[in-house]
């Protein structure tokens, strides 16, 4: 994948939320639920949001109530996806793109910070790649995951794990932990991070 460019200077309060979550059907209803109040709390807010494009569980979820609540929600999905008619058509913009590598670069240049909520292997992939650009220095946007009903606590530890062993930097320097809307909000409010030295990792 080609490198990311650093970014331009960002506002201090972000204008456009990038939203990563799942898109498996077959999911409880309070994660549906929660996905569905956030979405509206960003609206409310004054947030625009990115996510991946989809009609189908939460990501369907998060467009639908953005859009229900009067938001501007962007959709950026690749053509392999959007040709099983996964695609959602309601949307305020939907940018159909060539490939995964393609949409993640995309979504990291329309957003200006990141909220994780519970999905699967995909939503890993995008954190993951989004928190070790962090790492890597190419931006300094706030990355929020979402853990009020503790979805990620096993996660979390494992990465605390990866820190202990010196694998990793302590998460804290990387992206914040919200067991509530109020944290989220605020986090995301809340000034950027300082930007991560990329040789504090092998120092």
């Amino acid at each position: 994948m080609p490198p990311v460019a650093a970014p331009h200077s960002l506002p201090p309060t972000p204008k456009t939320v990038c939203i990563y979550c799942g898109s498996s059907a077959h999911i409880s209803a309070a994660y549906a639920e929660h996905a569905a109040t956030l979405a509206r709390a960003l609206v409310h807010a004054g947030f625009r949001l990115v996510y991946g494009g989809g009609q189908v569980g939460l990501m369907g979820v998060v467009a639908n109530a953005a859009l229900d609540a009067g938001g501007y929600v962007i959709g950026i999905i690749p053509e392999y996806i959007r040709v099983h008619e996964l695609q959602h058509l309601g949307l305020s913009e939907l940018h159909v793109v060539e490939s995964m590598h393609t949409r993640k670069r995309m979504m990291m240049d329309r957003s200006d910070a990141f909220v994780i909520l519970p999905g699967g292997f995909g939503t890993l992939d995008e954190m993951f790649e989004v928190l070790t650009w962090k790492q890597l220095g190419l931006h300094r946007k706030t990355v929020v995951i979402d853990n009020e009903d503790g979805f990620w606590t096993p996660l979390l530890g494992l990465i605390d794990h990866l820190a202990r062993e010196n694998f990793a930097p302590r998460a804290t320097s990387l992206f914040r932990v919200a067991t509530s809307l109020l944290e989220i909000l605020e986090a995301l409010r809340a000034p950027q991070d300082p930007a991560f030295d990329p040789a504090v990792k092998w120092s």
